[in-house]
């Protein structure tokens, strides 16, 4: 009797064994259906055996094959079941988080296939249309190439003007299910000189062989886009495909235009959270048949099948949205590398301001250190100025030096930045007699107060309330918001300069779909505007009429409980700092502190974020924290903080294991979260193998606790933050 071992989508580290029948044999990598504890569910084949250790009379037997062809190649397999158990996840479970969501419905892999856009002979031609946005979308398809939907309305346009172009006759739709992309020469489009630094670094990558990591360590502005288009240059000309992860969904408009006017009809696509089942499945089947060449995607787009994948680029490789931080909690840069291994190709890391754990592995020459330290506009860096925020009389969190600079800044016709990470009107609310806060009910935190919408948000758990006319303590009405908000910084700003745009940008103000791209387009325009906004305006973006940032609240990582927070300072001030100065002219960047004489703030500062980096690798080794430790965090969470404890106390061993250190069971940072009470246990070695050896046994022993099924657990391998 033959037997297959499948993955299920259960919580459970195993898979379990079906009869089949060999008249309908399925495949290793297919999927098919099957009957588990009363349900039907999809299942992934993993194995075909002869024998099974479940006596016969109890394995069921497969009820039907999905799939004649595997939806996951051997090697694919062999890449996901690396993930499943160096993150201590459930295999069946990751399978089905890297499948797209149709096929994890046991939709046919083929159900849909979607239409090129193309010019028609009119499209080429006409030159004037009343819709001005029908007429930007010919633009952008005589410039850029052919385009999917997707695309299309990734970069603004909207359904209804494809579908007025389509009515016209100006546009026409093409079903396209050829891979010619890959024995037609490739066309290059607006291809610039390299500075020798450029040049240096893409000698070295397309003289490489095999797999090779490189860490492209380059200023803001320094030319590390135009090095990853010209290394793709090779790989595209050879047939093969290739990858770019991008942090955000905000950044792949700009990157996916940049990428099509340089390589001008070749077949790109994009992998997102916004887009729907449909087109993901459309992605995941084109990178697995090779009829794209490239595609652009967030962190999740590590998991698609490609058939010929020869370079893996990780753009701004330090970014936190890297990291998965619920499920399968899986670092996309971290796997991106056992995958370029795996399939023996490069690997591009570029950023201006590297993770101390990408830093590290450079300096111990396990990756190829390249630097880029001058600047492809300007030969000069901008200015930091640091503003002592101490006795200074402010204006909604404003020096007066700052304003004074940004009225200098737009009688220069140039835009200026404001940055705070706070979104909302004010973090709070509070009652001017009883100190009363708006606190979250559900959460140990306070609700931020949001003016437009006149309500009360929990940023952690979502819970919604009403702004109270009268304080729920004392009665009094003197409730008044306390802290910033961008909401309030544009409030104050369009009143102090009525006659300067003034443009926002945050999750709130980009919610509807299209807002970003509209947001960005103005921003382009150029002339004097005044830009305020959260980290969506500090990763990528090219504003090369920006001269001034201003950065309000930088104390905010100077003291924290997470280890990690002053490099996400001084990666986001760096970021930040360089949207300024693009255009051939050194910006001006203003940094608002309370603590002037900071010995981090001022090594940032005065000596750049390489220095600064590499005085906070020797912190980390003299307290022995990663990079020179591993870490893993067991969080555990339920209704009861008794039964978390008691869960968490039963965890520690009697008698410590070799090579680990313990820390807790200790509260969360944030104590309650969504109503629920939330403790962790530190778990920290000198070495990677003891500490995997340990969470093995581990996950066995939660798994037989008779306390497993009545708290959430997980256990977070190189998590990012504590919280």
């Amino acid at each position: 009797m033959p037997f297959a071992a499948v993955a299920i989508k259960v919580p459970l580290h195993r898979t379990f064994d079906y009869t089949y029948d060999t008249c309908q044999a399925p495949c290793v990598g297919g999927r098919v259906w099957v009957k588990f504890a009363n349900r039907r569910c999809v299942a992934v084949v993993t194995e075909l055996k002869e024998h099974s250790d479940v006596p016969k009379d109890k394995v069921k037997a497969i009820e039907s094959v999905i799939d004649e062809m595997p939806v996951l190649s051997k090697s694919h397999l062999a890449f996901l079941r690396f993930a499943s158990q160096y993150y201590c996840y459930p295999f069946g479970d990751t399978l089905f988080t890297a499948l797209p969501g149709a096929l994890r419905d046991g939709e046919d892999i083929d159900k849909t296939q979607t239409p090129i856009l193309t010019l028609t002979e009119s499209g080429r031609t006409t030159t004037q249309l009343r819709a001005k946005k029908q007429l930007a979308l010919l633009e952008q398809l005589r410039s850029a190439g052919d385009a999917t939907g997707t695309e299309l309305k990734t970069l603004g346009f909207s359904q209804a003007q494809i579908k007025s172009l389509l009515e016209k006759q100006l546009i026409r739709e093409e079903l396209r299910q050829d891979t010619s992309w890959q024995s037609t020469p490739l066309q290059i489009g607006n291809k610039p000189t390299l500075n020798p630094e450029q040049a240096t670094a893409c000698s070295a990558i397309n003289h490489n062989q095999g797999f090779r990591t490189f860490l492209i360590e380059g200023v803001t502005g320094s030319g590390k886009t135009e090095v990853y288009l010209q290394c793709l240059e090779k790989v595209l000309a050879a047939g093969k495909q290739a990858l770019v992860l991008v942090p955000e969904i905000g950044l792949t408009p700009q990157t996916v235009n940049r990428f099509k006017r340089r390589f001008p009809g070749l077949p790109i696509d994009l992998w997102h959270s916004n887009l729907t089942d449909n087109e993901r499945l459309h992605t995941w089947r084109r990178a697995q048949q090779a009829t794209t060449a490239l595609v652009i995607g967030t962190r999740s787009s590590i998991f698609l099948p490609f058939q010929s994948l020869a370079m893996i680029i990780v753009d701004e490789e330090h970014d936190h949205s890297f990291k998965q931080q619920d499920s399968l909690r899986y670092h996309a840069r971290d796997l991106a590398a056992y995958r370029a291994n795996q399939s023996q190709i490069p690997l591009l890391l570029g950023t201006a301001t590297p993770a101390l754990e990408t830093l590290k592995k450079a300096l111990d020459n396990k990756y190829q250190l390249i630097t880029l330290s001058k600047r492809a506009q300007t030969s000069q860096d901008n200015s930091f100025h640091i503003i002592d925020m101490k006795a200074q009389q402010t204006q909604a969190g404003f020096a007066s030096s700052s304003l004074q600079a940004i009225k200098r800044t737009l009688a220069l016709g140039k835009q200026a930045m404001v940055f705070l990470n706070r979104r909302g009107f004010a973090p709070t609310l509070i009652c001017h007699e009883c100190s009363w806060i708006s606190d979250c009910e559900r959460c140990s935190t306070s609700a931020t107060y949001h003016k437009n919408m006149q309500r009360l948000v929990c940023h952690h758990c979502g819970e919604q309330q009403f702004v109270p006319h009268q304080c729920p303590d004392c009665g009094s009405t003197q409730i008044m918001p306390t802290g910033l908000g961008t909401e309030q910084l544009e409030e104050f700003l369009t009143t102090e300069f009525p006659d300067i745009p003034v443009c926002r940008i945050d999750r709130d103000s980009t919610r509807r779909k299209g807002s970003l791209e509209s947001a960005l387009e103005r921003i382009h325009q150029g002339g004097a505007q005044i830009l305020i906004g959260t980290q969506m305006l500090a990763k990528g973006h090219h504003f090369p009429d920006v001269s001034l940032v201003i950065i309000l609240d930088v104390d905010s990582g100077l003291y924290s409980c997470d280890f990690r927070a002053t490099e996400h300072m001084a990666q986001l001030v760096t970021q930040v700092a360089g949207r300024a100065g693009r255009s051939g002219e050194p910006g001006t960047v203003l940094l608002q502190t309370h603590f002037p004489e900071h010995p981090l703030l001022q090594d940032l500062v005065n000596n750049g974020y390489q220095d600064f980096a590499r005085y906070a690798l020797t912190e980390r080794q003299e307290v022995q924290l990663p990079p020179y430790a591993h870490l893993a965090i067991v969080r555990v969470e339920a209704t009861s903080a008794h039964l978390v404890m008691t869960f968490l106390s039963d965890l520690v061993p009697a008698q410590p294991f070799s090579g680990i250190q313990l820390l807790g069971p200790i509260p969360a940072p944030m104590e309650r979260l969504a109503g629920k009470y939330r403790y962790q246990l530190h778990i920290q070695a000198t070495q990677r193998n003891t500490l995997h050896q340990y969470l093995m046994q581990l996950k066995d022993y939660i798994g037989s606790h008779k306390l497993a099924t009545r708290v959430r657990w997980n256990i977070d391998v190189d998590p990012m933050d504590t919280f």
